[in-house]
């Protein structure tokens, strides 16, 4: 008996334990959508301004829109493909069925990048142009298997003579089809409309490589959003969260409700078709700028403002890295204005992608700081014109970093006094940069005995300091005060810092990684003079000053710099780092076989 009460004691536990696990992340989650700061692990007030900044965000709405359009059009249209199927595979002979079975599996058992890349080539291939029907062509296709899969068995446990003797008392064949064999195939259909709904809502991968024109579901605005630390996301997922609370609560006290799902969803699809009608509709003769952008790395404000004062539209679209960009960009999508860093304008340049700006259309060019002009992958500033600018440095609490450690430069985040105390960041090129230039040499080396020697670094630093790589996380991290070293950029130390003033950032001697990140012209654009009014419009006073309190990193216009540092950002070095340092230098674009070389070595080095 006690044995009994004791192993139901245990159970009790594990699955207390197990439902922590599951749910604990989720409330902690809605928990800071009402925190009044920034912060995803520092409570510091109750607040709105989340839910608010959600609802006034139309890229967010546009997202929450786009996604329930597409889950509801595909789950309505793979649930009629896929149950017709199932329907049809039950009259086939037996070597068609296990076939078709066997090829409906494929696109359930491969990888979701697989079928991204396969869709994104189908679609470039026959010059279909990506947006809100290359992404519903596509979620179509990957939920139709999972209908298929959940209604065939209840096809196989009909008696295959049930529609021919529903015929025979004067049903028709649809008759038959609808009032006899759908109704016993309703739980297998359902479980098809509930998965269809689920994959489709829930992707991202697939929609990310096939979609194009500014469309894009929550999925896709969430990663990029999570570039920064951005509280938004956590208000909505508050709200999705709440919405499926309520569903459930809804059909479990109205289970009538489940019996007309079909009903709801074929008049919801007919209000929606009117709804997309509107929203992919003609948009009479204004002009058209298409930008792509890091994800939260402009004021959305700014594009509201710029499409008021030219009387146009900007189809605006974000990715997570310039790798994911040159993914997109050569899949056939095309674009006017990119906003990408150096190396990748270089390889542009290479390339023969990008036009040449017309300076004279750029009147607040004298305001650009001559500091952040003239970088070696565009000498003259022919292609390119800056939009933000900065370093790679060292962050670190004051209180427990002694002044004559910052002397040691990069060698610091290899002093076993900090070890198990440094965050680096979790980024190849950075990462090999730091170990470089801590041995003297270019970060931009092509020389493998140089590469070597600095990969040695590397293992060397991970065995002895017991590092953690981070990647945007580092920031949260930081400002809780769970280490006391971190290497970033020169953006995020500036935001790291002003909540907690127990931070300081330096670049180290021996130099760093001067970054600069621009705007171009792709060889796509028509209307370049309306894109430059466009990049004339990002370097006006007013709008780089709400840029930059946006972004947080620095700008190259010389007076907002200057204001910055005297009012918000005021002792805050990380703001305006040193500019053009001897030892400084910009990310040269790599060929194919040195950047092999370095990812060999970077994937021991994560596996170390």
């Amino acid at each position: 008996m006690h044995e009994s009460k004791r192993n139901k004691a245990l159970y009790i536990v594990y699955i207390t334990a197990l439902y922590v696990f599951f749910y604990l992340p989720i409330v902690v989650t809605m928990i800071f959508s009402f925190n009044s700061s920034k912060s995803l692990t520092n409570m510091t007030g109750f607040s709105l301004r989340w839910y608010e900044r959600l609802i006034s965000d139309g890229s967010i709405m546009r997202a929450v829109y786009v996604s329930l359009t597409i889950a509801l059009f595909a789950t309505f249209i793979s649930t009629i493909l896929g149950t017709v199927t199932a329907i049809g595979l039950s009259r086939n002979k037996k070597i068609v069925r296990d076939i078709i079975l066997n090829l409906n599996n494929f696109p359930i058992m491969n990888p979701d990048i697989v079928t991204a890349i396969g869709l994104m080539i189908l679609f470039s291939s026959v010059m279909f142009a990506k947006g809100y029907v290359t992404m519903l062509l596509a979620h179509v296709a990957f939920c139709t298997p999972y209908v298929i899969t959940s209604v065939y068995p209840k096809v196989r446990q009909l008696d295959p003579s049930i529609a021919d003797a529903a015929m025979d008392l004067g049903a028709t064949p649809v008759q038959a089809l609808l009032r006899v064999i759908i109704p016993m195939l309703k739980d297998g259909i359902y479980a098809g409309i509930l998965l269809s709904f689920t994959m489709s809502f829930d992707d991202f991968v697939i929609s990310y490589f096939v979609t194009g024109n500014g469309v894009e579901n929550i999925s896709i605005v969430v990663y990029n959003m999570t570039k920064r630390t951005n509280p938004t996301i956590n208000a909505l997922s508050t709200i999705v969260i709440l919405v499926i609370i309520l569903l459930i609560i809804i059909s479990r006290l109205i289970p009538a409700m489940v019996k007309n799902t079909m009903k709801y969803i074929l008049m919801t699809g007919f209000v929606l078709v009117i709804g997309l009608s509107i929203f992919t509709g003609m948009k009479g003769n204004k002009k058209t700028l298409r930008i792509f952008n890091s994800g939260e790395y402009m004021d959305p404000e700014l594009i509201t403002k710029f499409e008021e004062e030219y009387k146009c539209n900007i189809i605006y679209e974000t990715f997570d890295s310039n790798e994911s960009m040159y993914t997109k960009l050569m899949s056939g999508s095309e674009y006017d204005i990119l906003i990408i860093s150096d190396y990748m304008i270089e390889r542009l340049i290479k390339e023969k992608r990008l036009q040449p700006v017309n300076w004279d259309n750029i009147t607040h060019k004298d305001d650009i700081d001559p500091e952040n002009m003239g970088y070696i992958f565009d000498k003259d500033n022919t292609y390119s014109v800056p939009y933000f600018v900065g370093t790679v440095g060292i962050l670190y609490n004051k209180n427990v970093v002694d002044e004559k450690d910052i002397a040691e430069g990069w060698e610091l985040l290899r002093n076993k006094k900090y070890a198990g105390d440094i965050y680096m960041y979790d980024s190849e090129r950075d990462s090999f940069m730091v170990a470089l230039k801590a041995l003297g040499y270019s970060m931009n080396t092509t020389n493998k005995k140089e590469i070597d020697e600095a990969y040695e670094w590397l293992i060397d630093q991970k065995k002895n300091m017991d590092i953690v790589y981070a990647g945007d996380d580092v920031m949260d991290n930081m400002i809780a005060g769970n280490k006391s070293i971190a290497v970033v950029y020169s953006g995020d130390g500036n935001y790291i810092m002003a909540e907690n003033d127990e931070l300081g950032y330096f670049d180290p001697p021996e130099g760093t990684n001067e970054w600069c990140d621009c705007m171009v012209l792709t060889k796509e654009c028509t209307d370049t003079d309306f894109a430059e009014s466009f990049m004339d419009y990002m370097l006006d006073y007013d709008n780089v000053y709400q840029n930059s309190l946006f972004v947080g990193y620095t700008t190259p216009v010389t007076k907002v710099k200057q204001d910055m540092k005297e009012n918000e950002y005021k002792d805050l070095n990380a703001y305006d780092p040193v500019f053009g340092a001897p030892n400084n230098e910009v990310f040269r674009y790599q060929d194919k076989e040195i950047k092999e070389y370095y990812s060999d070595l970077w994937t021991k080095i994560k596996a170390y």
